[in-house]
């Protein structure tokens, strides 16, 4: 079984599929972690990285194939990333949101940075992926149509969110 797990920055994702994964005894493949690690290698932070990314499409389809092609080794896993469920055939995609205003201080928190920073760094973070996805692949982040569920992570905390999954899972049987 292929699960995707898709958001954007601060919405719970990565949480929600290591739980997933932990629960389903099954592997988790995030593609923010190949990003996070591409640009630690280089001594960069996330938003320079994202910067580079914007001019050097090379990056995203290094991320997104590693990811596709990791998709193809396994009969089960967890795929957690912004594209994963357009990149990725499975059997279930879902999708993870809340407010902006609670994902900014989520990452805040995380990160220890004060708000104001993340908030103008998530924003420039969001558009810079939103232009390549559109550029590099046609793809309108914010089409959610190839999602089977969508939920509130304002509403239900990561746990319940597993729960969710796991009850849609059985229901789909």
């Amino acid at each position: 079984m292929k699960i995707t797990i898709s958001g954007p920055p601060g919405s719970g994702t990565t949480t929600v599929a290591r739980k997933l994964s932990e629960r389903l005894e099954i592997p988790l493949i995030s593609a923010g972690e190949i990003f996070r690690r591409l640009a630690m290698e280089r001594g960069m932070t996330l938003e320079e990285f994202s910067k580079l990314a914007e001019s050097d499409p090379e990056i995203d389809s290094l991320i997104d194939h590693k990811q596709k092609e990791l998709s193809l080794q396994y009969d089960s896993g967890i795929f957690e990333g912004r594209l994963s469920g357009w990149m990725i055939d499975a059997d279930l995609k879902v999708w993870i949101y809340c407010k902006a205003d609670i994902r900014y201080g989520r990452i805040a928190k995380r990160e220890k940075k004060p708000i104001e920073v993340v908030r103008a760094e998530t924003k420039l973070r969001e558009e810079s992926e939103r232009k390549r996805y559109l550029k590099i692949y046609g793809i309108d982040i914010d089409d959610l149509s190839v999602y089977h569920l969508a939920i509130n992570s304002e509403k239900f905390n990561p746990d319940q969110i597993v729960e969710i999954i796991l009850k849609t899972l059985e229901l789909m049987k």
